[in-house]
């Protein structure tokens, strides 16, 4: 166990459980249409009333801070409305979200968001530390989103999660499959939308030397979005009432992946997977 394992605290952290903060965002059509176009759809000529992606939310409102404030990852130092958990590796392990109506360009939205949880675990890869946060994202019409995000941190020790060292059984076969390159110009805009300086999405030096990966990493929220949008796609255009998502392994840059379908009798089952076909991320929707 590292020293950083050792420092945990957990009682300490739990005292966060409760801690709330609310920001609000403006939709805009720029806003909108950058979205659009990292989720590979038609830009178009967003205008007021307009629906935005499923997922714009996760752009909206997000925390600034000088850059004075910020840790060695590019996060803010921990310590504010999250809690000071002492382990470096930081991601988004899943959650659930709950789509009540779409976000509109000309919108103005509040977040507000509260600890729910805080745990520790042992996995393969050492300590682990999850931080469960829920979201209400209202507009003048009302509530549009609940949320729940499922964070995780982990050790720097240890080699790093890309891949399962047992064979990995066959990939699923997908009744509905679309396929896209993991580019890096890709990471870098859904980074700049979400104005999230987490430097394991662009910085290869770091992501490589210091944490060791063998590359950049593909946002855990940004599969998730691709997944949200497919599923709707399959559906009408319509968002799934509710949706559950979990990562699996991380998606690094510079290869195909694919976002996948298949329906179930409770809705669809969906999942990311990467140029070997095996899931990166996997979802389940009901409507």
């Amino acid at each position: 166990m590292t020293e950083a394992a050792t420092k945990l605290d957990l009682d300490h952290l739990r005292q966060w459980i409760g801690r709330s903060t609310e920001a609000s965002d403006i939709v805009t059509a720029q806003l909108v249409k950058g979205l659009r176009a990292t989720l590979f759809q038609d830009i178009g000529e967003p205008k007021t009333g307009d629906a935005a992606p499923w997922t714009t939310h996760w752009c909206l409102a997000q925390p600034v801070f000088p850059m004075s404030m910020l840790g060695p990852d590019g996060h803010p130092t921990r310590g504010g409305f999250l809690p000071p958990v002492p382990l470096p590796r930081r991601m988004w392990a899943g959650g659930e979200i709950e789509f009540i109506e779409p976000l509109r360009v000309g919108d103005e939205s509040t977040r507000s968001s509260r600890i729910a949880d805080v745990t520790v675990k042992t996995g393969s890869t050492g300590t682990l530390c999850f931080v469960s946060v829920e979201h209400t994202v209202t507009t003048p019409r009302g509530v549009a989103i609940r949320e729940r995000q499922d964070i995780v941190y982990r050790d720097i020790g240890g080699a790093a999660p890309a891949s399962p060292a047992k064979a990995a059984p066959p990939p699923p076969v997908a009744k509905h499959r679309e396929s896209h390159v993991s580019d890096p110009v890709l990471l870098f805009r859904y980074s700049a939308l979400t104005f999230n300086g987490h430097r394991i999405h662009y910085d290869r030096d770091y992501v490589t030397k210091v944490e060791g990966y063998p590359g950049l990493i593909f946002h855990g929220p940004l599969q998730a979005a691709l997944i949200v949008e497919f599923a709707a796609k399959l559906h009408g255009d319509s968002a799934p009432k509710k949706f559950s998502y979990r990562g699996v392994q991380p998606l690094f840059e510079g290869s195909e992946f694919s976002i996948n379908a298949n329906e179930t009798h409770a809705g669809m089952e969906l999942w990311i997977a990467n140029a070997e076909g095996q899931p990166t991320m996997k979802g389940t929707a009901s409507w």
